[in-house]
């Protein structure tokens, strides 16, 4: 009898990229759900990143992920932005329909999962401060600003970039959010519910970094929460758990994620214990 041995394709496009371990898990609920798909880590520079969606194109693949630096300059490659993306202004999902190739941004919302489904907090009404200004800090603020935190502050070092992303981001959500520029080590006011970093400080191989950070007026029943999912366990993490604060690692953003972009491209309900499963091993064999 006679076997169709195609594989559909999804990819992974980022500079840098080869410490990103979503294929692990993508690649996991694959197998688990029966399917012949394949997930590439691809390593695209800037410059070429226009080259690379008309290969995504070209090979006919089903949709990509995107991290740095090409949330914000891959949509001008696309030919159109989901709603809730087009309001974040970031992309991280590609997904086809037919021949076209949609824009939208599960970063925000896979967040949102993980804080209410892994370190079960409802947002609603706390108060936040988020580090940094790029494609996941935009993901991340507009999405805790829908689910009603009633006040948001965005740090950065870069007014230049921060001041107008939070500008932006109040008038499309009509939530308070405010800028403070970085500078030396942020100090966290008492009364703050939520501290993420949304920066890729701490991002392997640089594993010793972390964001500047005074915790001497911090709140004790504050969580901290980190973007980076490599390591899962980064200084900044091991810093707030050594300063008596709940802690949400990386992977968990990662995972809920990535599941609901497996959705979008399978139409089929993603494995979650099995990708988180994946994640554990890989970096338990590191």
């Amino acid at each position: 009898m006679a076997r169709d041995f195609s594989a559909e394709l999804v990819a992974c496009l980022g500079d840098p990229v080869r410490e990103n371990p979503t294929g692990v898990m993508i690649e996991a609920a694959f197998a688990a759900l029966g399917l012949n798909w394949r997930y590439l880590t691809i390593e695209v520079p800037a410059a070429k990143l226009r080259d690379a969606v008309t290969g995504i194109r070209a090979l006919g693949m089903q949709g990509a992920n995107l991290t740095i630096p090409h949330k914000v300059a891959v949509i001008e490659h696309l030919d159109e932005i989901a709603p809730d993306a087009a309001m974040i202004g970031a992309v991280n999902t590609v997904r086809r329909e037919g021949g076209r190739l949609i824009g939208e941004n599960t970063d925000g919302k896979g967040f949102l999962r993980g804080l209410r489904l892994d370190a079960r907090i409802e947002p609603a009404g706390k108060r936040a401060v988020v580090l940094g200004a790029g494609g996941a800090s935009r993901a991340i603020v507009t999405e805790l600003a829908l689910a009603g935190v009633c006040e948001i502050v965005v740090v950065n070092r870069s007014v230049e970039r921060g001041e107008p992303m939070v500008a932006e981001l109040a008038r499309k959500t009509k939530a308070a959010i405010r800028f403070e520029p970085w500078r030396g080590a942020y100090r966290v006011s008492p009364g703050v519910d939520l501290l993420v970093n949304a920066t890729s400080i701490g991002l392997f191989p640089d594993v010793q970094a972390m964001p500047p950070v005074d915790w001497s007026s911090s709140s004790p029943g504050m969580l901290v929460s980190d973007a980076v999912p490599n390591p899962p366990e980064t200084r900044l993490l091991r810093e707030a758990r050594s300063h008596g604060f709940a802690v949400l690692d990386g992977l968990s953003m990662l995972v809920h994620q990535g599941a609901i972009g497996l959705r979008m491209w399978t139409g089929q309900d993603a494995p979650v214990e099995v990708m988180k499963g994946a994640l554990r091993r890989v970096f338990a064999e590191a």
